[in-house]
């Protein structure tokens, strides 16, 4: 079935990436797996790339383009080589929206040239120890100082992705009480610097899998964050975060979707090489049929991805549209991951091979950005049930 989704443009780019993740990734990426994280300087080398610039005005440093499909191309391409490009991929997918969104034109100087090299890496704080999925609950506060020059941020934010190497985060925080009528307002966004006093970096997490990409706690206290780095309007927060939801989730189901494209190429190189009671194991009929019933399953979850990229790229992706794409393709890649690490036997069970480390950063597709049971909600409710 011949894809439609991409040009020449997607697949020049596509072989610049392989390329680089030849050299520069694939020879030191058991070293980044060790440390927990990608070196900070390998931001750099993707700012160089023009990775970072793809979706940025051309006034500031990038491209100028207005699409997700070259960030597809990537997720494909790292999924192949199974690899990560550590915790750059919330900088864009992320961090990037809210700053085209929201950002007026002096804090897109301030910010945009930065961002587009590399030398200033973004990241998003939402989720707090006691919230998860409830971001309505946050009990982080900003106050507005007495001589209204600066916020007073306190509080406490967990699991945030890029939290490690960030230079600057956005957080999200109380600037008033929920009203009685919603709860939700009165959350507001804001740009904050890294190294400003107050700010803390806690514990850099000791996860499952993502083991490249790190992942940290966070503490204000009493953190200045003057006045120009309020991103919008206060209290508007809430209403911010569902308008990039969709672009979330769609970049969770494409990952999931490209993941479960290559588990299906790691088995079926394997089962070709393997020899089982003196014969191939893709010579066995089970390893046929469970091939094929994975591929059948890779095809379908393509078709989703690609129907919610496109959607997206139109700006026509509902939040329904992008919870089914993201329920539905990240169940696949769970299913088809599983069965390709079967079809290893013993060795899939060990970190040396990509499939094993496939397994473990796969399994929180399932619940980061919503889990698959919010997902249901979201679904439901546009059904009208």
């Amino acid at each position: 079935m011949r894809r439609t989704v991409y040009n020449e443009d997607h697949e020049a780019f596509r072989e610049t990436i392989r390329a680089f993740i030849e050299t520069e990734v694939v020879p030191v990426y058991d070293e980044w797996y060790a440390a927990g994280q990608a070196p900070r300087d390998f931001y750099y080398k993707l700012g160089e790339l023009g990775i970072f610039g793809i979706n940025v005005p051309e006034e500031f440093g990038g491209a100028g383009l207005d699409t997700h499909k070259f960030e597809a191309v990537l997720y494909e391409e790292t999924s192949r080589a199974g690899v990560s490009f550590g915790g750059s991929g919330v900088h864009v997918l992320l961090a990037l929206p809210y700053i085209k969104m929201l950002a007026d034109d002096e804090q897109k100087k301030r910010y945009l040239p930065k961002f587009v090299t590399g030398e200033e890496m973004w990241a998003l704080a939402m989720t707090e120890p006691g919230t998860g999925s409830d971001v309505a609950g946050m009990k982080t506060t900003a106050k507005l100082s007495e001589d209204g020059t600066h916020y007073v941020l306190n509080g406490a934010k967990t699991f945030i992705t890029g939290g490690v190497h960030a230079d600057r985060v956005i957080v999200c925080a109380r600037t008033s009480a929920p009203s009685a009528e919603d709860r939700r307002f009165g959350i507001s966004l804001f740009a904050v610097d890294t190294k400003s006093e107050g700010y803390s970096i806690g514990r850099k997490l000791d996860k499952l899998g993502l083991r490249t990409s790190d992942t940290a706690e966070l503490a204000f206290v009493d953190v200045k964050v003057p006045v120009e780095d309020l991103l919008g309007e206060e209290n508007k927060g809430f209403y911010y975060l569902g308008q990039n939801l969709p672009s979330e989730r769609w970049g969770i189901a494409f990952g999931a979707y490209a993941q479960a494209k290559a588990a299906v190429r790691f088995a079926q190189q394997y089962v070709q090489e393997r020899t089982v009671f003196g014969k191939p194991v893709a010579h066995f009929q089970n390893t046929k049929f469970e091939l094929a019933a994975c591929q059948a399953e890779v095809d379908a979850a393509e078709a989703v991805a690609d129907r919610a990229l496109e959607a997206l790229d139109a700006s026509e992706l509902s939040p329904a549209e992008a919870a089914s794409a993201k329920l539905f393709c990240t169940e696949v890649a769970h299913r088809v991951i599983d069965r390709c690490l079967q079809l290893h036997g013993g060795y899939g069970y060990m970190n040396e091979y990509p499939i094993a480390r496939l397994y473990a950063d796969n399994r929180v597709n399932r619940i980061y950005g919503g889990t698959s049971e919010v997902m249901k909600s979201i679904i439901a409710k546009s059904m009208g049930l």
